[in-house]
């Protein structure tokens, strides 16, 4: 359901506010993969991103070595749940 008065709902045409360059997709038993120009920080405010391009990779199953990007391990283990 949307509301009409929340300005981070896209049914009233706001603009996420990630920018129009970023776009997340979730890959079904997979990870988020985020593209563009996003940031991503710990809860210390210390980049994650570092030299990773404009593509990564964040885990959902819980199972990667290398949190919280993604290294596969849910394609070992048969998806993610």
């Amino acid at each position: 359901m949307t509301d009409p008065a929340d300005p981070a709902d896209p049914a009233d045409g706001a603009v996420s506010p990630l920018g129009p360059d970023v776009l997340i997709t979730v890959c079904p038993d997979g990870p988020l993969l985020v593209r563009g120009p996003a940031g991503l920080v710990d809860g210390d405010g210390t980049d994650l991103r570092g030299e990773r391009g404009t593509t990564i990779a964040l885990c959902r199953c819980g199972r990667t070595a290398i949190a919280p990007f993604c290294d596969g391990t849910h394609k070992k283990r048969g998806g993610r749940g």
